[in-house]
């Protein structure tokens, strides 16, 4: 059975590729790489549900960052098919976990844009913070370290000695937390409920509604009323969020948007 990629996808072989496109195209996009991921698995096998969960994560960090110098590091990495669609592997895809074809995880021997050789949880965050170290120590000052955890693996012990180090770090580090309520299976225990309670609490979601659209109907700039609001509304949610004020230089945490 011949795949084949959509109209925007087939364009694509690399994230500068990608970079190339406007911001409205981005949505068609999702949607024909979302499809040839469930195309091709269906067809040759894989992980469906850790892939489907972050195309558009996936698509936004690439877009947003100048991969593979930005180093972007995704937990286990059964997640990452997208990554590997974007980064110079779609044509190859359809040998995914195959003998003599491309590896199931983010592999360094594959592919520059595979930051971090993975394939058991909890292991992004300390990865991410070495590579900022490391960074930092060189002088690239301008170089960005993103880690992509799920809410399971987020519950070891590693991931939270990697956040302890972090915060007292000056590290360039960004840690997103995907947070969608699934490991191997449906999550249990304190920190599920605790993520799940935020996310469905009516004052946080009254106030990150406002706050979206009040900055909506603001003027776009750097130097812009709508760019200090943002920022002081983002320092402000995460604070709430961990019941505690927000300390620099500690690692920003950002949630992404749960995906079906």
């Amino acid at each position: 059975m011949e795949i084949t990629a959509g109209q925007l996808l087939s364009q694509i072989e690399y994230p500068s590729d990608l970079r190339k496109l406007s911001k409205e195209q981005l949505h068609q996009v999702c949607d024909e790489l979302r499809q040839f991921i469930i195309d091709t698995v269906s067809v040759h096998g894989g992980h469906f549900g850790a892939s489907l969960g972050v195309v558009e994560l996936t698509v936004a960090l690439h877009y947003a960052f100048n991969t593979p110098y930005d180093q972007l590091v995704w937990d286990v990495g059964h997640q990452a098919y997208g990554h590997k669609i974007l980064t110079g592997r779609k044509n190859v895809f359809h040998t995914n976990r195959k003998y003599k074809g491309i590896a199931g995880f983010p592999n360094r021997g594959e592919s520059e844009y595979d930051t971090f050789g993975v394939g058991h949880s909890s292991t992004s965050i300390g990865a991410a913070l070495g590579m900022a170290i490391a960074s930092a120590n060189k002088g690239e000052h301008d170089r960005q370290h993103i880690a992509v955890i799920g809410d399971g693996a987020m519950t070891a012990g590693m991931a939270f000695e990697a956040l302890n180090h972090a915060g007292v770090s000056n590290a360039n580090l960004l840690v997103i937390l995907n947070d969608n309520c699934m490991s191997i299976d449906p999550n249990v225990g304190a920190l599920k409920e605790y993520l799940t309670d935020i996310t469905t609490s009516h004052t946080y979601n009254k106030f990150r509604d406002d706050v979206w659209n009040l900055l909506g109907k603001l003027p776009v700039g750097k130097n812009s009323p709508r760019h200090g609001l943002q920022a002081r509304s983002q320092r402000q949610r995460h604070g709430d969020q961990i019941q505690q004020p927000l300390r620099k230089p500690e690692p920003s945490l950002f949630r992404a948007d749960r995906r079906a």
